[in-house]
This record gives structure tokens, C-alpha cells and sequence, in this order.
């Protein structure tokens, strides 16, 4: 009655990588994979998931530095007198 199936029953890892820098490695290598044309339908599709996967980890790093950087420079601006030169 069980019906076997083809496909893996891992369920991928979330996008979380070791770093930013590894995220984008290994999405630098599935893009490579991927316009090679040698994968096969259903690798193809698992691979494109995780590469969507690996962008939205990197997308959502960069966003954070962003507002890391926006608060850090909002920091600066206010600590530094207006008008004050030299």
C-alpha cells in the first residue's frame, strides 16, 4: 500500500548559511550547475529552490548591514556639529 517514491525525503536546509560569503559561493555554484544544462528535470527544479532560497538569505543579510549602516550614519551625523568647519 506504501507507495515508494523517487524523489529524497530530505526536505532542504533552511537558506541560512555559514556567512554571506558562503551563501553567495554556493549560489555562485548552482548558477553554474544550472546553465551547464546537464542537470536532470527534477534536479533542476531542486536546484533553482535552493538557489531562491540561498538569494533570499543574501537579500535579507544585505538588508540588515543596510540598516545597520543607515543607523550608524544617523549616529555620526547627529554626534558632529552643523555648521562646524575648519
Amino acid at each position: 500500500m506504501a507507495k515508494s517514491s523517487s524523489t529524497p525525503a530530505r526536505h532542504p536546509e533552511p537558506a541560512a548559511a555559514e556567512s554571506y560569503e558562503a551563501a553567495l559561493a554556493e549560489l555562485d555554484r548552482l548558477v553554474e550547475r544550472m546553465e551547464s544544462a546537464q542537470l536532470p528535470l527534477e534536479q533542476l527544479l531542486q536546484t533553482h529552490q535552493r538557489g531562491a532560497e540561498l538569494l533570499a538569505y543574501c537579500r535579507q543579510r544585505l538588508q540588515a548591514v543596510q540598516q545597520q549602516v543607515q543607523i550608524l550614519e544617523a549616529g555620526q551625523v547627529q554626534a558632529w556639529p552643523s555648521g562646524a568647519g575648519a
